[in-house]
């Protein structure tokens, strides 16, 4: 991954213009991103840095445009890395323009980091998106006179429909053609704050001072009074600063003193009351105005006496969905493969090259890619459709906000369970979703609970291996150990790890009408990681196996391990040797068992029924230690990326631990009953 100064400089050097992207996490600034860049998104970071930003381009009229996606907050600042990332993507990529991403449903909250970004002084263009959502709810905004009052061109956007982002990225290349800076009428704090500001501004032009990213005094001034750790660091190793920095420590003890509060407080609470009037001028409610059906949605689904049981519901019905649709077109696809193409095509390579090791280990990549079509189709695409649906109509917000309670219990909070939820589709993108916990704990601990989420690949083998021949019951039951476990692990680590959880500060937004080429398109970006990735790993991954067992090495492996996988938890040798090879994708877990019951003497029938090799209760016990131990190596590659190698290590252990402890109590109650 290239660092943010060479991907930057490499940006500015290709492009005629390039512009940034800002705004809160959940305000349709990715939408934005995505509908204007397409294919070729690079990512680049900063060094000690965990938090990334996009880099693509786009073309406009003939001109080449580079984006800059800047990591989605509610400020800028140094307190968290997304805020520190936020700022210094546009103090050095030094775009010719930002556009700032706003939220017509909540102007007040969103207009804090326009002001923020106004007083940095660059060409700016404020994009009002979800503009339907605000007309839905009576609102209505004079964009006119916002413009006149921010001084900046404002555009109103609907990001999940693509409606205004051509005028948008028109107005954008405007400003940065013309280099129209901010002029905004009237923007100014209270009193007080304003005659320090003039105070160091002045003592900072008086003396001719080099000025950091050449950013106006002004801001300079106020990242002064605040007390930003970043510029005073860099201003006092600059010439001629001490006198300022001296009287800018003295202003703030006089904030402190006057009000009781720290500098950056007061500061911050300036700003915040200057947006409210800001957005009381130009904001009106239609009187009278009935909820909408979204904002009903959002109040049943967000109260604890109907939003539990309506989220008991829509996991219920994701279950059944998933398991009769995922079922049923394993079956379809299974039989088919089975009947039109593996068959024939056994019978074509043995009549032509004969049975030996080549023909054979070939038959196993055949294995393979039907383990690709008979797990990821059934069980992962539909999957990855039903959370896109559900992300798409801002329902994954809704539990955020309902489970904040319940997660302080586990030391956490609400919007933590935004990544522990994705962590159902896939774990590397959940992992890397804790960067918007703000303590290393959280991150810890949500890092731990994610990988304890069946993610889709696991649950391809819970349904494949347990549903499919156990029928709901077992599967039920298999789900509930894993709840009970991710429950207890928790509250262990709340016990076990100092410090408590964070408040909840997120963005609330009515429910919205799925729309279905948002859907589509989330639902691809997602599946066809399986599709470029798994499916070669798993052909590869099989004539490798099948040489391997050839060559008789998988089954001294397995030896090694025999009191373990066979004496305490009851499995055939070949299933221990899946489960550990598995770790490259859990997707593999299941047909490598299939291909290697074959191979251990079971006979084809294992292909279409692995009750010919194993039980129902060590199909139990295989999918449930599956799904419990670290699901493969890119999550593990991104735990040690997020949270440290050693942390990562100590996961992948405990987790491994645990499954072998698990699985192996489980055989002994079956043996008992």
């Amino acid at each position: 991954m290239p660092s943010c100064h060479g991907a930057m400089n490499k940006l500015h050097g290709e492009t005629d213009f390039t512009i940034a992207l800002a705004g809160n996490p959940n305000v349709g600034k990715s939408s934005i991103f995505n509908s204007l860049t397409g294919m070729g998104v690079e990512t680049a970071n900063y060094p000690g840095k965990t938090v990334e930003l996009n880099i693509a381009t786009t073309t406009l009229d003939g001109l080449n445009i580079g984006i800059i996606d800047l990591p989605g907050t509610y400020a800028l600042g140094a307190v968290s890395d997304d805020q520190w990332v936020a700022r210094q993507g546009v103090l050095d990529g030094e775009p010719d323009a930002v556009v700032m991403v706003v939220d017509a449903t909540n102007m007040t909250r969103n207009l804090y980091m326009v002001l923020q970004f106004l007083e940095l002084g660059y060409p700016m263009v404020v994009a009002m998106n979800v503009m339907d959502a605000a007309r839905r709810e009576g609102r209505h905004i004079d964009l006119n006179r916002l413009s006149v009052l921010l001084g900046v061109p404002v555009v109103p956007t609907v990001a999940n429909r693509g409606e205004g982002l051509d005028e948008m990225i028109m107005a954008a290349v405007e400003v940065a053609r013309t280099g129209q800076k901010p002029t905004p009428l009237g923007i100014s704090y209270g009193l007080d704050v304003e005659s320090m500001i003039s105070q160091v501004s002045e003592a900072i032009s008086g003396a001719g001072l080099e000025e950091p990213y050449g950013i106006p005094d002004r801001a300079l001034s106020l990242l002064l009074l605040e007390k930003d750790p970043e510029f005073l660091e860099i201003t006092s190793a600059l010439p001629g600063w001490a006198p300022v920095l001296e009287l800018a420590a003295s202003l703030r003890k006089k904030i402190e003193i006057g009000h009781g509060q720290k500098a950056a407080t007061r500061i911050a609470g300036e700003r915040h009351a200057l947006a409210g009037l800001i957005s009381d001028e130009v904001e009106s409610m239609a009187e009278e105005q009935e909820l909408g059906w979204g904002e009903r949605l959002w109040r049943y689904t967000t109260s604890p006496a109907t939003g539990i049981p309506i989220l008991l519901f829509v996991l219920a019905a994701n279950f059944l969905i998933l398991y009769i649709v995922g079922n049923g077109l394993a079956e379809v696809i299974s039989n088919f493969w089975a009947t039109y193409v593996a068959a024939p095509l056994k019978d074509v390579v043995f009549s032509a090259l004969g049975e030996n090791i080549v023909t054979i280990s070939l038959l196993w990549a055949v294995d393979g890619f039907q383990a690709a079509l008979t797990v990821g189709i059934p069980f992962v695409l539909v999957f990855y459709i039903l959370f896109a649906f559900l992300e798409d109509t801002g329902y994954l917000n809704s539990v955020a906000f309902l489970t904040d309670s319940v997660m302080h219990r586990f030391g956490l909070h609400g919007r933590a369970m935004i990544p522990i939820v994705a962590g159902a589709g896939c774990n590397v993108p959940a992992i890397i979703g804790t960067r918007v916990l703000t303590t290393m704990r959280e991150r810890v601990m949500a890092g731990v609970l994610i990988v304890m989420v069946p993610c889709s690949a696991r649950n391809a083998v819970i349904f494949g291996a347990v549903a499919f021949y156990a029928g709901w019951q077992s599967t039920l039951a298999l789900y509930t150990i894993i709840l009970f476990l991710w429950v207890a692990v928790g509250l262990a680590l709340n016990r076990m790890m100092p410090g408590e959880a964070t408040g909840l500060v997120m963005e609330m937004f009515p429910f919205r009408r799925p729309h279905l080429k948002t859907i589509y398109k989330k639902t691809w970006n997602r599946f066809k990681d399986f599709v470029f990735m798994a499916i070669p790993l798993l052909i590869a991954g099989s004539i490798v196996l099948g040489l391997l067992f050839q060559w008789g090495v998988l089954q001294t492996v397995a030896g090694w391990f025999s009191p373990v996988i066979e004496g305490w938890m009851g499995l055939p040798a070949a299933a221990g040797v899946a489960l550990m090879i598995a770790v490259l994708r859990k997707e593999l877990a299941l047909q490598l068992l299939v291909t290697l019951a074959i191979a251990a003497g079971a006979g084809e029938a294992a292909r279409d029924n692995l009750n010919a090799y194993m039980t129902n209760e060590q199909l139990f016990i295989f999918a449930l230690v599956a799904a419990i131990y670290i699901p493969c190596i890119a999550t593990i590659a991104a735990l040690a990326r997020e949270l440290g190698w050693k942390r990562a290590m100590i996961i992948m252990s405990f987790t491994i631990g645990l499954a072998v402890l698990v699985g192996g109590l489980v055989n002994q109650y079956f043996k008992l009953t």
